[in-house]
């Protein structure tokens, strides 16, 4: 059952989180300490799967609430609201306490028209809207499949994904729990959420022309500090931050998709100089728009 005393968070907005995946990768892991800046009562588009290799504390899902510690693991659907509040006292921290790895599980069931074996995955991706954990020899494979993926690249990456959510989906129902309760609906701030997907659409629209944060903060009705400092909060990102990244994300599908020479596809992507991409480009990369494409040239 719900621990209710989770419902003291319905009174806290969840901020939105911005997942961004690399230009050559299905699907985003990573590992970061505690306390970190994204863990936090936050909510995303995208499925997550969560392992804590250390350290105790409550995991928030919706309306639930209730213990974890190391070895814990759990799915998380679009949309819920979560957060997994450590229990330790001010001022330490947890090296390496999370491994995080979030994926576009609408992406991935559009694929079974041609792979119908997705098709499994089904009743897994429903239950996960309300949050689901997992125990017993389920979360042990699990964690064993999180830490492999970390270390592995290209195929074998996508490989060890898939032997993960099909554990997942095969776990008999004594290791696993649904968290929220089945009327669960997220209470979201329907402005804020009409300001941000303001805010995406014109990014999306305008990523490749003039974008100016004074344009989308009139759009929304805000200044241009009131709007920044919104942004960041609700997304984690700067909107000014976010536009490079998915401008360099862009200008990633281009260099290992077409031959545009990188001054081509400089301009393609929104950039008015050369030199104004290659520094964006490496600071968002840690490499040359043409040792990137190196590295990915087969």
């Amino acid at each position: 059952m719900p621990d209710r005393r989770a419902a003291m968070f319905e009174y806290r907005q969840p901020d939105l989180e911005v997942i961004l995946a690399q230009p050559d990768q299905s699907f985003r892991w990573y590992e970061h300490d505690y306390p970190y800046a994204l863990a936090r009562w936050n909510h995303h588009p995208e499925f997550e799967i969560h392992l804590i290799r250390r350290g105790n504390g409550k995991l928030l899902a919706g309306d639930y609430m209730g213990p974890f510690g190391p070895g814990h693991v759990a799915l998380i659907g679009p949309g819920l609201p979560h957060d997994w509040l450590g229990e330790m006292p001010a001022g330490e921290q947890l090296a390496g306490r999370d491994v995080v790895l979030q994926f576009d599980g609408a992406a991935l069931l559009a694929l079974r028209s041609t792979l119908p074996e997705l098709a499994e995955l089904h009743r897994l991706f429903e239950r996960a809207h309300r949050g689901i954990e997992f125990s017993g020899a389920t979360a042990v494979e699990a964690a064993a499949l999180l830490e492999s993926i970390g270390r592995a690249r290209g195929l074998k990456r996508l490989a060890l994904f898939l032997q993960l959510v099909e554990t997942l989906a095969s776990a008999p129902e004594t290791e696993l729990r649904v968290l929220a309760s089945a009327g669960y609906a997220p209470s979201l701030d329907a402005l804020s959420a009409q300001r941000i997907n303001q805010a995406f659409d014109y990014l999306t629209r305008e990523l490749t022309a003039d974008v100016r944060l004074s344009v989308i903060a009139a759009q929304v009705g805000m200044s241009e500090a009131g709007f920044s400092r919104f942004f960041k909060r609700m997304t984690g990102h700067g909107f000014i931050d976010l536009m490079r990244k998915l401008r360099v994300q862009r200008a990633c599908r281009l260099l290992a998709q077409t031959q545009h020479s990188v001054a081509d596809i400089c301009f393609e992507v929104g950039y008015e100089n050369l030199s104004n991409f290659n520094r964006h480009f490496r600071h968002e990369m840690q490499q040359t728009p043409s040792e990137y494409r190196r590295s990915t040239a087969i």
